[in-house]
C-alpha cells in the first residue's frame, strides 16, 4: 500500500500548473485525491510527477452568471450539497452530492476531479449529463468549453488533452425543472452499480415538456438515454408509459458485467431505477 516514488509540485497559479503539464511526461493532477491516491497506493497508477491544485486560488467557488451557475473545479461535494444557490437554481447537483461516499469523502472529493477521472460508475458525471452542462478546460492553447455529452469518451477517458486542466463547470439555472438522482450502490465503495439522474420540465397540462436522463454504472462510460427521452417528451408521465420507456434505458449499450452484477441484473436495475428516479422527480 505504498505508492511508487514520484515528484510532487504544488503550483500557486494555473499558468504554473499548465507549464508543468506541458514540460513533463507522465503527469497526474491531484484534486481531492479520492480516486488517484487509492490507485497509487495499489500501484495501479504510477505517475512520475504529481501536480497538486490545492494552492491555486479561485478554483473553489459557486456563483451565478446570467442564466447559469459556474462551479469551480476544486469545489467539494460538501460545498455543492450545502449550497443554497444550487439548491434553489440547480437542485440535481446537491441531490447527487448527498449520495456520494461518506462525510469524509464529500469533504475532500471535488467536482472537477470526479469529471476528469471519468469513472463509468461515478455519480456526478450522470448529473452533469442530465443538466446539459459545459466543462471548461484550460491549456497552453487557451481555454475552451466542452459540452458534457462530448466530454466522456470511454473508460476513465475524457476529452481533456494531456496538457489541459479542468477549471470549471457551467450549468443552467433550472428553477422550473424537477430533478432526482437515485442509485443502487456498491456496499463497499458507494459507487453506483446503476445510477439514474433525471431532469425534467412539465407543460401546464402536466405533459412532459422536456426530459434528460443521465445513466452511470451500466456501460464503460456514462451516457444520455436518448431513446427513452424521445418516448416521454410530450406525453403524460403515467406509470404504464414509464415502465415501457424505461426498457429502452440500456438500448444499444454493451452492459458491464463484473463482481457487482451480471448484464441481466444491471439491465433490470437500470429499468427499475429509471422509473423510480422519474417518479421521484415528479414528486419533488
Amino acid at each position: 500500500m505504498i505508492p511508487a516514488s514520484f515528484e510532487y509540485f504544488s503550483p500557486a497559479s494555473l499558468q504554473e500548473a499548465i507549464d508543468l503539464l506541458s514540460s513533463r511526461e507522465d503527469v497526474k493532477i491531484l484534486a481531492g485525491g479520492q480516486s488517484l491516491v487509492p490507485l497509487m497506493k495499489l500501484r495501479l497508477s504510477k505517475p512520475s510527477c504529481i501536480v497538486d491544485l490545492c494552492r491555486i486560488p479561485d478554483l473553489s467557488h459557486i456563483r451565478e452568471e446570467k442564466n447559469h451557475i459556474v462551479i469551480g473545479a476544486m469545489t467539494t461535494y460538501s460545498q455543492i450539497e450545502e449550497s443554497q444557490l444550487l439548491r434553489s437554481g440547480c437542485p440535481l447537483l446537491p441531490q447527487t452530492a448527498a449520495t456520494i461516499g461518506d462525510v469524509q469523502v464529500r469533504n475532500q472529493g471535488t467536482l472537477g476531479g470526479s469529471l476528469a477521472h471519468a469513472d463509468p460508475a461515478g455519480d456526478m458525471p450522470a448529473a452533469i449529463l442530465a443538466l446539459g452542462a459545459e466543462i471548461k478546460a484550460l491549456g497552453p492553447r487557451g481555454e475552451r468549453w466542452i459540452k458534457a455529452e462530448d466530454f466522456f469518451l470511454g473508460l476513465l477517458t475524457s476529452a481533456l488533452e494531456p496538457d489541459e486542466i479542468l477549471t470549471a463547470v457551467r450549468v443552467p439555472v433550472l428553477k422550473e425543472s424537477k430533478s432526482a438522482y437515485l442509485k443502487a450502490a456498491q456496499r463497499t465503495s458507494g459507487f453506483a452499480v446503476v445510477g439514474i439522474a433525471v431532469c425534467l420540465e412539465l407543460n401546464s397540462d402536466g405533459s412532459c415538456k422536456d426530459i434528460a436522463v443521465g445513466v452511470t454504472g451500466v456501460a464503460d462510460t456514462v451516457y444520455r438515454a436518448h431513446n427513452l427521452e424521445k418516448m416521454l417528451q410530450g406525453k403524460k408521465l403515467e406509470a404504464s408509459l414509464l415502465e415501457k420507456a424505461a426498457a429502452e434505458v440500456t438500448a444499444g449499450k454493451d452492459i458491464t458485467e463484473d463482481i457487482n452484477g451480471s448484464k441481466e441484473y444491471r439491465s433490470h436495475l437500470a429499468t427499475v431505477y429509471t422509473v423510480r428516479a422519474i417518479q421521484a422527480a415528479l414528486k419533488g
